[in-house]
């Protein structure tokens, strides 16, 4: 990022400057007066400004672009010069936010040395915002099972363009972390990830947190579309943005600009948009709950990501992996996952999907006992809806439904529902969960037929 806006109501000095940037690599833009200077930063931020103090023939002088400029786009460096430079305007200007002052007539080299430090601050507190952004959130994918590598293969076919993607599947099935993995192996890797969350937005106040505002009291409040410039948008959940909300993104996507609430300017954005949710927008649009002018701009590329129990093999590598990054994140102590603790794991149903997973192991590692690996009595609390628990003693606790039925009845229904757990474990794998049962696989296929189980999708 090199574009410099250079302001300056003298033709041959705001030309003398573009041309001696342009020798050094940067481009340029060139603005005469307050009007031209604000549209140019409103269209497109400069990576860097360069603004005469005096004015002829402006609504504004220096100082005021200055405050204003700083207040919406705090992180442009501005060098401030002047032909009637003080001590005073100096202190004023550094003040107000200017990287520095310089005097005209300026000296060449000391102008490039002041450029070239203020870009190299420039570039510094981006990548550590960048830094800060990936430490907070981790895009990691972790999997092996056929349903992740598909997930994967559509996702890579997406990095490299700027389409926008609807991610839909259950809560908690990882789709903002899918979101993250697209932009950080995009063109837009450098440029930040806004999350935008929909549900947890008060109606009244969504406009403003996304457009911003403008008042004479408190200056420019940028929003979360302006703070996603050059980078992504993701909306979480869009399905919960009101309607009024929806006309108004909707024009934001045709138009790439929008008006910050209480201002006149209309400021331009470039940024790329994922959405994500949970529900069948389908339906809420013959309800008139959401536009579908709005789905058909947002849904360019529709990804499905898979549930937890669509990918019941990945599970002791997601557990494994949330092992080691509480031990990481939150000092917790690392510890080894029994055999029996990880076929619990993988019988387990998971309404809540990787975000309970990542909960029930992280409550195993709190309550757990110190180093000693993680076994199935740590686990019991989260075993609500399988039909048997073993309790430490290694002795079946049957419920209540089971001990009600004949002893034939009762050893059908445990096998029918001890071999569907299974085939799910191994990701409808006949021939892994024959080999794990200790049954032949031709065995194991006329068991299934007997308890009236279909293997028909499962022959692999």
């Amino acid at each position: 990022m090199s574009d410099i806006l250079i302001v300056d109501d003298e033709r041959d000095i705001r030309e003398l400057i573009s041309d001696i940037l342009k020798d050094e690599g940067y481009s340029t833009r060139l603005a005469a007066n307050s009007d031209q200077a604000m549209a140019e930063v409103n269209a497109n931020a400069p990576a860097l400004m360069i603004l005469d103090i005096w004015l002829k023939d402006s609504k504004m002088d220096g100082i005021d672009i200055l405050m204003k400029v700083k207040r919406s786009n705090p992180d442009i460096p501005i060098v401030i010069i002047s032909g009637h430079g003080n001590v005073e305007i100096a202190v004023a200007a550094i003040k107000q936010g200017a990287y520095d002052f310089i005097e005209k007539p300026f000296n060449i080299d000391k102008l490039m040395v002041v450029i070239n430090r203020a870009m190299e601050a420039s570039r510094l507190r981006r990548e550590n915002q960048d830094l800060r952004r990936r430490d907070t959130h981790s895009s990691e994918l972790i999997g092996e099972s056929h349903a992740f590598r598909n997930l994967c293969a559509q996702l890579e076919k997406v990095t490299s363009s700027n389409a926008r993607i609807m991610f839909t599947g259950p809560a908690g099935s990882g789709k903002e972390a899918a979101a993250r993995f697209v932009h950080e192996n995009s063109d837009r890797a450098s440029g930040p990830f806004v999350c935008v969350s929909s549900a947890a937005m008060e109606p009244e106040r969504m406009e403003e947190v996304l457009f911003g505002r403008e008042s004479g009291e408190r200056g420019v409040e940028p929003g979360l579309l302006e703070q996603a410039h050059g980078g992504v948008v993701f909306f979480d959940e869009v399905a919960d943005m009101p309607l009024g909300t929806q006309s108004k993104i909707l024009r934001v996507l045709v138009d790439q600009q929008f008006t910050r609430v209480g201002g006149a300017d209309k400021v331009r954005v470039d940024m790329r948009v994922m959405s994500a949710t949970t529900r069948d927008l389908s339906a809420l649009i013959r309800e008139g709950q959401f536009r579908q002018e709005l789905l058909d701009r947002l849904s360019v590329v529709p990804v499905r990501v898979p549930g937890l129990e669509e990918r019941r093999e990945d599970i002791p590598l997601l557990a494994t992996y949330f092992i080691d990054l509480l031990h990481k994140s939150q000092g917790l102590p690392r510890r080894a996952l029994e055999d029996s603790a990880q076929a619990h794991l993988q019988t387990m149903r998971w309404p809540g999907n990787i975000r309970q997973l990542r909960n029930v192991i992280e409550r195993a590692l709190i309550l757990g006992d110190g180093a000693a690996p993680i076994g199935l009595g740590d686990l019991q609390n989260d075993n609500r809806a399988t039909t048997a628990q073993v309790d430490d003693t290694a002795k079946v606790i049957l419920s209540g439904a089971l001990t009600a039925l004949p002893l034939r009845d009762a050893r059908e229904l445990f096998e029918r529902e001890y071999l569907l757990s299974q085939i799910h474990r191994f990701g409808g794998n006949i021939s892994r969960t024959a080999n794990f049962v200790g049954m032949e696989r031709s065995a194991l296929h006329r068991k299934l037929k007997s308890l009236g189980v279909s293997t028909a999708k499962n022959t692999h």
